[in-house]
């Protein structure tokens, strides 16, 4: 695997290296020698899948509060998507800002996102399917958001929004979010 440092302390690009001959390709998606060497996350203890049928759709900006925060490694099975993440971290020096990377099934990159970020994504083709897995079992009380459209975060959604749930319309902006 190829770790690379992404602009937000702590979060990571994770690229598969493969080793293929006529018949494909043979890569590790989780290795827990290698995660461990680069200071990440190696215990996951839950593992959701979701479909976006709708080209443009966006989901989030979601996040576990402590106790229940946890550490991400999102990964596209199926289309592309533009993930997004938002740093949460009232002790960080980028507090409040984002970066987002594009997952592509057929590039199989995955990003790891630490805790204390808020996390979503924009499908960028019809039928994307993402596949997460978590350091920590889903807590709906300590579930928390931001509104993905909310203009503080200047988050450039590179197409026009398709789908957009009523609850992640509804989500507080980043100033009356408490941070992590």
């Amino acid at each position: 695997m190829i770790f690379r440092s992404l602009p937000l302390d702590s979060a990571m690009e994770v690229t598969l290296q493969r080793r293929g001959d006529a018949r494909g390709f043979f890569a590790r998606t989780f290795c827990e020698d290698e995660f461990a060497s680069q200071g990440l996350n190696t215990r996951w203890v839950q593992m959701n899948i979701s479909l976006s049928a709708e080209q443009g759709t966006v989901r989030g900006l979601h996040f576990q509060r402590p106790p229940s925060a946890e550490v991400k490694l999102v990964r596209c099975l199926r289309g592309r998507a533009l993930d997004v993440i938002v740093d949460l971290r009232k002790s960080s020096a980028t507090f409040g800002h984002h970066c987002a990377l594009e997952l592509d099934a057929e590039a199989r990159n995955a990003i790891y996102i630490p805790e204390g970020f808020a996390h979503g994504f924009q499908t960028l083709t019809d039928e994307t399917e993402l596949q997460y897995m978590h350091s920590h079992r889903y807590a709906p009380q300590d579930e928390g958001g931001i509104n993905p459209l909310d203009k503080s975060l200047s988050i450039d959604w590179p197409l026009p929004i398709s789908q957009l749930s009523d609850r992640d319309a509804a989500l507080p902006g980043l100033k009356e979010c408490e941070p992590l």
